[in-house]
């Protein structure tokens, strides 16, 4: 919930390297890889941090953060939009990220439908009137697959120097190993999760007893969840305020899809043009001595060899560019069989589709033509 305080300042007997936020974060990231979940929620994003790194996970589809500290996402919510270099070069997957500011003990429509949610260092923030009802917000009400709840090890504060009570002093509670496997148990038997234990920030050698300084539990829900009971189970009123919503440019959409495939095309397509040409004036450089009379004629065999290098694979006849007069033609099924263009349309009447009015067309819309004439001014 809150990186900075006083854990990442200690100077006594215990350091971290990293420092102990980024090893929590790298936990989730790295449970992230494991889990491969579409839809994250964190509850208690604070400066969003944990959100900034999960958006660059491939997997994930939709983000969304929650926190009780409105000026705080108002600060920091600027960090999750979106780069310039995110609209030159659009992700193949969708993303849309959310801040809403509200309680956990409140139940809110917006938060179902989840994968994974993230409660890093939250719980020992909480009143207990809240931390009563969080259990059923969470595992009853939003019940995604995957729970993460990280929380404080009382039994290392022995071995960070500056503690008296609590390590942060908005904190209400902070629970030893035995206390907080005990609430994460009874939990999960409640509401039909499993639960493992662990954690970040290793003691120092001989004082393995102590345990993590942060410990976590990880809850996975025993049973897939089906469409009834992923319906609010009462009615509920929008509890939270949305103060942040982005959605990143995505290939998903035609717009951006458009734009990738004609640049792609006409990338392939010049790489093609470029070596064929080339090709061709060699050839009537080795057989005409007056430049004044050169000029290009259909080359049909000399372009395979650098062709099948190009899309890996055996070059059949249909697929040879060719040159008539001052124009070259490439035929769409050799640009289809470019790895990246192939991906991007996945059938050539897709392909075709995308770039018509983008590139010029053959008559028949077989092939892609591009004018020599500045190539022979060049020459």
């Amino acid at each position: 919930m809150d990186k900075n305080f006083q854990e990442e300042q200690f100077t006594g007997i215990t350091t971290f390297t990293p420092p102990l936020y980024k090893q929590r974060y790298q936990f989730i990231k790295d449970l992230v890889g494991k889990y491969k979940p579409k839809k994250v929620a964190d509850l208690g994003c604070a400066d969003c941090t944990l959100l900034w790194m999960l958006k660059f996970c491939s997997c994930i589809e939709v983000l969304a953060g929650l926190d009780v500290c409105a000026s705080v996402l108002k600060e920091k919510m600027h960090r999750l939009s979106p780069l310039p270099g995110d609209y030159l070069q659009p992700a193949e997957r969708s993303l849309t990220v959310t801040l809403h500011h509200g309680s956990v003990a409140h139940k809110d429509s917006c938060m179902l439908g989840f994968d994974l949610v993230t409660c890093i260092e939250l719980i020992e923030h909480l009143e207990q009137s809240e931390l009563k009802k969080f259990p059923e917000v969470v595992f009853g009400f939003m019940a995604p697959s995957v729970v993460v709840i990280s929380t404080p090890n009382s039994e290392f504060n022995s071995l960070l120097s500056g503690v008296m009570l609590f390590r942060h002093p908005d904190h209400k509670f902070e629970w030893n190993r035995a206390q907080f496997q005990s609430w994460a148990l009874e939990t999960a038997r409640c509401y039909d999760y499993s639960v493992e234990f662990t954690g970040v920030g290793h003691p120092p050698r001989g004082m393995e007893n102590v345990g993590f300084c942060t410990q976590i539990g990880v809850f996975v829900r025993k049973y897939p969840q089906t469409s009834e009971s992923a319906q609010p189970r009462e009615p509920t009123e929008a509890a939270y305020k949305t103060v942040f919503k982005a959605v990143y440019p995505s290939l998903k959409d035609e717009k951006y899809l458009r734009n990738a495939v004609v640049g792609e095309v006409i990338f392939a397509a010049q790489i093609i043009k470029r070596s064929l040409t080339d090709r061709l004036m060699l050839e009537h450089e080795e057989y005409n001595d007056d430049p004044a009379e050169r000029k290009f004629q259909p080359s049909i065999n000399c372009f395979s060899e650098d062709l099948g290098r190009l899309v890996g694979k055996h070059v059949e006849e249909s697929m040879k560019p060719f040159v008539n007069g001052n124009v070259v033609y490439i035929p769409l099924t050799t640009i289809f069989s470019f790895p990246k263009v192939n991906r991007l349309c996945g059938t050539l009447d897709k392909l075709r589709e995308l770039i018509a009015g983008k590139v010029t067309l053959s008559s028949d819309g077989s092939a892609v033509m591009f004018n020599t004439e500045h190539e022979n001014e060049e020459n």
